[in-house]
């Protein structure tokens, strides 16, 4: 059985849709037990997110990809009795992880002030768009307008002069993804620190915050020197040749890293004068001359198809690659290798295909062994295993429609 290096952990997840859940979905894989809770009758929104969904559930694909290895359980948060189960749960949880605008929990008595009364000890994790405090701290915040505000928008796409230029968003939610990832970080970090010193966390963390936080070399370009990075496409403000350039069959990304790989590519695509061309010699100085040197490469590429440049360019130890659509990403040999699509029992689609988690421990890819739950799947199990309710007092909850 593969580690579970968070087993003995529960965490209570109040969040939806992507940042908070893509948060959850990690910790379950490292072994956290989460309690999913949602509304009754409504859940969370992404479960409506398609098409595309599964056949018989009717489980959104969006929704499948962030929520493997949880437990649903329905509870209204807005009834008092609701907000009593939820206190009652908080007692035997180690975390509380929730994405609700600044404040917004307070009235119910879920905020953390309200609960580390409850539970000294408590890790609570708020995720917004901007986080607790300072000017934006009351507006919401999406992932596309992250991307935009945090200026990642700015450095991705064509640039203006070119067809097609403009700002572009990264196919994915990248902003909240990145969140996610922060906030699992964080909370494994303050369970850590509380095992030392026996005290609990507030964790404050913004999807603005994160997105300027990931700028990473550019954000450094920029803070060096002054200049305002620009769009360059498929190009790399700080590495040249590092690119994707077409061949006689389609496209290839090109990686050099360093000048002796610049050497052996030219040497293998013929074109070796260029390795020796004073301009073109270090990749200071190709970043220097760019506009020169990449319109010398562009015919030679063209001469081969892809496969071909693969081939001749993997043997000289030049780092390069394709483009791959996600049909031909999960047919990849790699992929199929390292088992990047599972699949899972479904209690009503039979299974579903999931992606697999990248860490591995000892071999083993940590993984949530139960599927994304369907809505108010673990009511009853988690009620009567936490708190200790019986079949009566669960139908009554269930008949004033607090759970």
């Amino acid at each position: 059985m593969p580690a579970q290096p968070l087993q003995g952990i529960r965490v209570l997840d109040l969040s939806r849709i992507l940042a908070g859940p893509w948060c959850s979905q990690q910790l379950a894989d490292l072994g956290a037990e989460v309690i999913k809770i949602e509304r009754p009758g409504e859940g969370d929104d992404t479960r409506r997110w398609g098409p595309p969904w599964l056949e018989t559930s009717r489980e959104a694909a969006y929704y499948l990809g962030a929520n493997r290895g949880k437990q649903s359980v329905t509870v209204d948060m807005a009834h008092p009795e609701g907000q009593a189960l939820l206190h009652q749960l908080v007692q035997s949880c180690d975390v509380v992880l929730e994405n609700f605008k600044v404040g917004g929990l307070k009235k119910y008595r879920l905020d953390y002030d309200s609960l580390k009364v409850l539970k000294p000890d408590l890790i609570y994790c708020s995720i917004t768009g901007f986080g607790q405090d300072g000017p934006y701290a009351q507006r919401a915040g999406y992932d596309f307008m992250i991307q935009g505000m945090g200026g990642l928008m700015s450095l991705t796409g064509q640039p203006d002069s070119e067809p097609g230029g403009g700002p572009v968003k990264v196919g994915v939610a990248f902003a909240d993804i990145f969140t996610g990832m922060y906030a699992a970080n964080a909370i494994m970090a303050a369970l850590l620190q509380r095992q030392r010193t026996g005290e609990g966390t507030y964790i404050d963390l913004a999807l603005l915050d994160v997105q300027v936080g990931v700028l990473a070399n550019q954000a450094l370009n920029y803070l060096t020197s002054g200049d305002v990075p620009q769009r360059l496409g498929n190009a790399h403000p700080n590495i040249v040749p590092y690119q994707a350039f077409a061949t006689r069959d389609g496209h290839l990304i090109l990686a050099v890293g360093n000048d002796g790989q610049f050497r052996r590519f030219c040497e293998t695509a013929g074109c070796v004068e260029l390795a020796d061309d004073p301009r073109f010699q270090t990749n200071a100085l190709r970043v220097q001359h760019r506009a020169e040197l990449i319109p010398l490469l562009l015919e030679p590429l063209r001469q081969k198809t892809t496969d071909e440049w693969l081939l001749a360019l993997e043997q000289v130890g030049v780092p390069c690659g394709p483009i791959n659509t996600l049909d031909r990403v999960f047919e990849d040999p790699q992929v199929k290798h390292r088992g990047l699509k599972i699949t899972r029992p479904h209690p009503q689609d039979g299974e579903v295909q999931l992606v697999s988690n990248p860490i591995r421990f000892n071999g083993e890819a940590l993984n949530a062994p139960t599927a994304p739950p369907l809505l108010g799947e673990h009511t009853d199990a988690v009620l009567s295993r936490c708190l200790g309710l019986d079949t009566q007092a669960l139908a009554a909850l269930k008949t004033k429609g607090i759970i």
